[in-house]
């Protein structure tokens, strides 16, 4: 009796070590004596005890950080770098065939592309079109981790840390940029000003009648802010068709 349930719980470890359940997202490399069989999965995954060796991996998409590098722009400026990298396994045995660690050798190859990439560009450049680095790094990363079974869907700068100096000139660059769009904008205003008095000037010239008009329309405007006592200078030209028709009237009695 004790040898008969010695002989059921070892058949129920053996069990236990055949069988196992893989998730949806999961896969198993089987090596049968060290000979690669295949890659199976999700569900449940028979396996012959002692003789097979399963190698999990999740095919789920991968955020791996990569941590600040310093690096030296084309023109001579020190910056730190981090980004931030999304990747997935798509074939199971080329990640655990071709390469140790396929999660160790993503993070350094990204590290060594983010230096090399940003050493490449001037400080401009990388502040002002991050996307195109963006994608450049993705392409290069996706290329070299290909062979490894892995697919890198997209990289993005996250940070870029400027020195305290250089922070210091971009601020005083962006000031001195604002006073010189203000003065333009002033210049033009005051161009354009000048451009229109130009041209009534012009009108009036051609038409004598315009100024008085004007002339009373600034009566107007003075009566209309309620004041109780209004001088204004009246033109001698103002009465001149008066005085005319007198003269016109005496000649006649």
């Amino acid at each position: 009796m004790p040898y008969f349930a010695t002989l059921i719980i070892l058949f129920l470890l053996l069990l236990s070590s055949a069988i196992r359940v893989l998730r949806e997202y999961e896969r198993g490399v089987i090596f049968r004596l060290g000979r690669l069989i295949g890659a199976k999965g999700p569900g449940l995954i028979f396996l012959i005890p002692v003789i097979d060796r399963m190698v999990k991996i999740s095919l789920r998409t991968v955020v791996m950080d990569v941590p600040p590098q310093d690096v030296i722009t084309r023109d001579n400026v020190s910056v730190q770098v981090n980004a931030v990298v999304y990747f997935r396994v798509i074939d199971p045995e080329k990640a655990v065939v071709e390469v140790e660690n396929y999660l160790f050798a993503t993070s350094q190859l990204s590290q060594t592309t983010l230096r090399s990439i940003v050493g490449q560009v001037e400080l401009d450049e990388l502040l002002a079109k991050r996307e195109k680095i963006n994608k450049e790094l993705q392409q290069i990363i996706d290329m070299h981790s290909d062979p490894w079974g892995i697919k890198v869907s997209l990289v993005e700068i996250k940070h870029i840390d400027l020195p305290i100096e250089m922070k210091r000139a971009m601020a005083r660059q962006a000031e001195a940029e604002r006073e010189r769009r203000s003065k333009v904008i002033s210049a033009e205003g005051e161009y354009q000003a000048a451009t229109k008095l130009q041209m009534a000037a012009e009108i009036i010239s051609k038409y004598p009648i315009a100024l008085q008009l004007r002339f009373l329309q600034t009566l107007t405007e003075v009566a209309s802010e309620n004041n109780s006592t209004t001088i204004f200078p009246v033109p001698v030209d103002l009465f001149t068709p008066f005085l005319q028709r007198g003269k016109e009237e005496d000649k006649t009695t």
